[in-house]
């Protein structure tokens, strides 16, 4: 499967999307992408395989469990391939007197950083993206609101200045103007979708 982007495949992988770039970021999904920055698109397939290979026993331990189901989920749905599969099926040994122990750190890890999103969040470093989306939306709702009505106010003055009719004048108005609309959405919705990520986005390990 082809074309997943990095929020669907980290849907997928049971992740956050920042840990899908760090895999990229530390060469463990090289060969299983396609495009940079917010146009990458990866190959499910290739990535189940490459994870099955690069991720060390501490990965697949505690909340690593998720992806390691996930990953043999993605396992089961494909036919058999010729491709090698790692022996390791992502639990230690039994007998290994240290998997507690790592189980415990990697539990501290992450409670580490959750604090620290929490921290974030409420410094005001961080912020929600469906908030900013919806106060985004709502500005820019005023914004057009506002303009519309200036273009209906200018219709009129230019209808009383030159003797014509005043809705002739804003029909023309307001086509130029939703013309123009669709132009730039299109154009801002391709320059936001090609925009690459920070390198502190790329390297936040949250």
């Amino acid at each position: 499967m082809a074309g997943l982007n990095t929020t669907e495949l980290a849907a997928r992988l049971a992740v956050s999307k920042a840990r899908v770039s760090q895999y990229v970021s530390e060469g463990k999904l090289d060969g299983c992408y396609v495009g940079e920055g917010r146009a990458r698109r990866f190959d499910l397939d290739k990535v189940a395989h490459a994870l099955g290979r690069n991720l060390h026993p501490g990965q697949m331990l505690g909340n690593g469990s998720a992806t390691r189901e996930a990953l043999r989920q993605i396992s089961s749905d494909e036919p058999p391939a010729a491709a090698p599969r790692s022996k390791f099926d992502g639990q230690l040994p039994a007998s290994d007197s240290d998997r507690y122990e790592l189980a415990r750190t990697l539990k501290a890890e992450e409670e580490a950083r959750r604090l620290h999103r929490q921290n974030r969040a409420e410094e005001g470093t961080w912020v929600l993206a469906e908030e900013v989306e919806r106060r985004t939306a709502r500005a820019m709702a005023q914004e057009i609101a506002q303009f519309e009505t200036m273009l209906r106010d200018g219709a009129r003055s230019v209808a009383d200045a030159f003797g014509v009719d005043a809705r002739a004048v804003r029909k023309v108005l307001m086509d130029q103007w939703r013309v123009y609309r669709a132009q730039r959405s299109a154009e801002v919705t391709a320059q936001a979708g090609a925009t690459p990520m920070t390198p502190d986005e790329e390297g936040a390990n949250v």
